[in-house]
């Protein structure tokens, strides 16, 4: 009888690309998962530790929508797994998922630990090496893999380190790295809110250089930050500063005299509250030189325009990115090097690269995650490929 030996395979980086990845090699190949840290632990805040899995788009061609970064790239990637192939991953590890109303997929557990222990619990077949990788080098037909403790080969390499890790495990292959930049972060401004650190505005229009979004708006003691911040964030990730934003807190257009006129004894703050927090118009009406308690029939046609002013055109000059606040990163490996529906090096046949490491980002609402599944799952198929 002849032994068949299975082939090995190195996944660096245990986060939840090389753990997917990880989960669909294990019955075929030999494989070791190195990490310096514990597994999948970065999956544990996502989604405010809930764990935002994916978002319901399960077209594709919408869905690449989401990533100011690797569109076109993911059009391969997504066709090959989609949402849906991700909640079917999840079913079969025993997860289940709900939909929240704004399309946002999360486990019914609402816990990010449950399902880390569930994954980890699918990957029992799997060797983890709790050692921090330096470097990969071709050696011959194999590939060394050498850590601060010991040297292994492999027949072949997956690289799935994320976004924030060192990229000189790979500078000695060639690849080319975008050198990354903070995306999802909140921002830095030359005005000081301390005064309404912590006020949030809903559905806040926002423009600027040139495009416009909607979203939910936080102000901290730096600038700003919140779910519409992290979007304009990305998509000026590699963008100059300072560059300007003006925000629009209406949603939908008032005739302010004419309220003014019909509540001429009401308080022009508690006037303005009916359409912002209280604390913010106090801050406007701070700002604007107004006692907040004056009445409505005392306020002329210059005060009116400029409480309008604030309130449809509220300008923030954005100077920096808050300092080590980025969910992810925008940048990493150049994708004309990488074969999207292998996930293969085009410069190193045999390694493959999966998740974050890739110049790939994608908005909040799981669509990072998103590309964890799927470019992990594809090159788990690249490898079983080759």
């Amino acid at each position: 009888m002849v032994l068949e030996l299975k082939s090995k395979v190195a996944i660096i980086g245990a986060g939840p690309a090389g753990c997917i990845c990880a989960y669909y090699l294990k019955d075929c190949y030999e494989v070791t998962l190195f990490d310096f840290g514990n597994p999948l632990r970065t999956l544990l805040p996502t989604g405010g530790g809930r764990c935002n899995l994916a978002y319901a788009e399960y077209d594709f061609r919408e869905l690449v929508k989401f990533y100011p970064r690797g569109e076109k790239f993911l059009y391969s990637v997504f066709s090959q797994f989609s949402t849906a192939d991700a909640l079917a991953f999840f079913d079969e590890i025993d997860v289940s998922t709900y939909m929240q109303d704004d399309y946002r997929i999360f486990p019914c557990s609402n816990s990010s630990k449950y399902v880390r222990e569930k994954f980890l619990c699918a990957l029992k077949n799997v060797h983890f090496l709790r050692e921090k990788v330096l470097r990969v080098e071709r050696v011959n037909y194999l590939f060394k893999v050498i850590t601060a403790h010991n040297n292994y080969n492999f027949d072949k390499i997956v690289i799935a380190v994320g976004g924030h890790a060192s990229y000189n495990i790979i500078s000695n292959l060639g690849h080319k790295i975008i050198e990354p930049r903070p995306a999802l972060v909140g921002l830095v401004c030359d005005k000081n809110f301390a005064a309404i650190s912590g006020v949030t505005l809903k559905n806040v229009k926002a423009e600027f250089s040139g495009k416009e979004l909607r979203g939910d708006l936080l102000f901290t003691h730096k600038g700003v930050s919140g779910p519409l911040i992290y979007m304009i964030s990305s998509l000026m990730a590699r963008e100059n500063r300072p560059y300007k934003i003006s925000f629009d807190f209406l949603e939908k257009e008032i005739d302010l005299q004419k309220i003014l006129n019909d509540n001429s004894q009401k308080s022009i703050k508690n006037i303005i509250s009916d359409f912002v927090p209280k604390s913010f118009a106090s801050y406007i009406m701070n700002i604007v030189g107004i006692n907040e308690d004056e009445k409505a029939h005392r306020i002329n046609g210059a005060m009116r325009d400029s409480i309008m002013d604030y309130l449809k055109h509220f300008e923030v000059n954005v100077i920096d990115t808050v300092a080590d606040g980025e969910v992810v990163t925008a940048g990493g490996v150049d994708l004309d090097e990488i074969n999207p529906k292998t996930m293969e090096s085009k410069l190193e046949p045999g390694i493959y690269f999966c998740g974050e490491i890739l110049n790939i980002d994608g908005f909040c609402g799981g669509f990072n995650l998103q590309n964890c599944w799927s470019t992990g799952y594809v090159a788990a198929k690249g490898v079983m490929q080759r």
